[in-house]
C-alpha cells in the first residue's frame, strides 16, 4: 500500500474533498507543484487551473479552482481555494465563450475599459479548458 496524506479542498462554499492521497498536483505562481507524504512544509499560492488528486488505490480525480493557497504540512496538505469545480462540472462550451469574450474586451478597449478584470476572466476562462483538456488525457 501506497504511502499517504490527508488532503482537504475549501473554498468559500464548504468544503469539496476531504480525504487520503497519495499524490497532489496543482499550479503554483511560481511553478507546477507535485507533493507526496514527507513534503516539506510550504505556502504558496495558486494560479487558476488544474489540482490533481491521486487518492488512495490510484484513482485520480481532478478540480478546478480559480486561484487561492496551497499548504503542505507533514500529514497534511490544504487546498483554500476561491471557488473550486469538480472538473467534471465544467462546461467547456462556457468556457470557450468566456475567452471568446474576454480576447473580444482586450482587442476593444473603451474609454472606461478594465484590462486587468479583462484579463483575469481570460487567464480563468483558459484556466477550465486546461482543465477540461487534462481529464481528457485522463
Amino acid at each position: 500500500m501506497a504511502m499517504t496524506v490527508h488532503c482537504n479542498i475549501v473554498s468559500a462554499e464548504g468544503e469539496i474533498f476531504s480525504g487520503l492521497v497519495e499524490f497532489v498536483t496543482a499550479h503554483g505562481d511560481l511553478g507546477d507543484l507535485g507533493i507526496a507524504m514527507r513534503h516539506a512544509p510550504l505556502i504558496t499560492s495558486l494560479k487558476p487551473g488544474p489540482i490533481t488528486l491521486t487518492k488512495q488505490g490510484g484513482e485520480r480525480e481532478v478540480f478546478y479552482i480559480s486561484g487561492g493557497f496551497l499548504e503542505v504540512q507533514p500529514n497534511m496538505v490544504k487546498v483554500l481555494a476561491d471557488t473550486v469545480q469538480r472538473a467534471g462540472d465544467l462546461d467547456e462550451a462556457s468556457a470557450q465563450e468566456a475567452v471568446k469574450a474576454a480576447e473580444k474586451a482586450l482587442n476593444e478597449k473603451g474609454a472606461d475599459f478594465d484590462y486587468s478584470a479583462a484579463a483575469v476572466r481570460l487567464a480563468e476562462a483558459a484556466a477550465q479548458l486546461r482543465t477540461l483538456q487534462q481529464i481528457r488525457k485522463k
